[in-house]
C-alpha cells in the first residue's frame, strides 16, 4: 500500500517520490489545490481555508492568495517545470455563508480566489469537482500524477489524467 500524507486545513505538500499519496479529507467550503507536472513526475496539493490572507499569518496553504505560489516554488525546487504546471481543483461545497448569509459563500469565494490566482499565473485548470453541498476528499498519486475526488456518500470519481471517452482505462 503507498504511502499517504496527509495535508490538514491550511497546509501544503509536495512530493517526487512515485507512489507517494498526498490525501486532503473533509474538504467542505475549503479546496484541495492540487498541481502537478506530469513529465517531472512531481505533484503538490494545498488545502485551502480562505480567499486571502488580508494581513492575517499562518500557513501559506491556508489562503489562495499565498497557496499557489507557495506551491509553484515547492515543485520547482522538486524538478517540476512552471510552465509545464496543470490544476486540479476539489471541494469549495457550499457549508455556510460569510457575513450572516448575506454575502457569497465561502466555497464559492475560495473557488473564485484559486482559479484567479491560477489564472494570473498562466496555470491551466485541467479538471475540477467543486460546489454542491457535500464535502469532498482528493487523493493526488505522485508518478502516475493520478487524482481522486469522492464526495460524502459517493463512489471515489477519477479526474485526472483524464481518459479520453471509448479507451479502456
Amino acid at each position: 500500500m503507498a504511502a499517504e500524507t496527509m495535508v490538514r486545513m491550511g497546509e501544503f505538500a509536495c512530493s517526487a517520490v512515485a507512489g507517494q499519496v498526498l490525501v486532503s479529507l473533509g474538504l467542505g467550503s475549503c479546496i484541495g489545490l492540487a498541481l502537478l507536472d506530469k513529465r517531472a513526475a512531481v505533484a503538490g496539493l494545498a488545502h485551502v481555508v480562505l480567499p486571502a490572507a488580508e494581513g492575517r499569518t499562518g500557513s501559506p496553504g491556508k489562503f489562495a492568495d499565498t497557496a499557489v505560489e507557495a506551491l509553484i516554488a515547492e515543485l520547482v525546487g522538486l524538478g517540476a517545470r512552471r510552465i509545464a504546471l496543470e490544476a486540479v481543483l476539489v471541494g469549495g461545497a457550499s457549508m455556510f455563508k460569510l457575513g450572516g448569509g448575506s454575502g457569497m459563500e465561502v466555497g464559492q469565494r475560495n473557488d473564485e480566489a484559486v482559479r484567479a490566482e491560477l489564472a494570473r499565473l498562466r496555470i491551466p485548470v485541467a479538471a475540477t469537482d467543486t460546489g454542491g453541498s457535500r464535502g469532498r476528499t482528493i487523493r493526488v498519486t505522485v508518478g502516475s500524477q493520478a487524482v481522486t475526488s469522492r464526495a460524502a456518500g459517493d463512489q471515489e470519481v477519477a479526474l485526472y489524467p483524464r481518459i479520453p471517452a471509448g479507451v479502456a482505462a
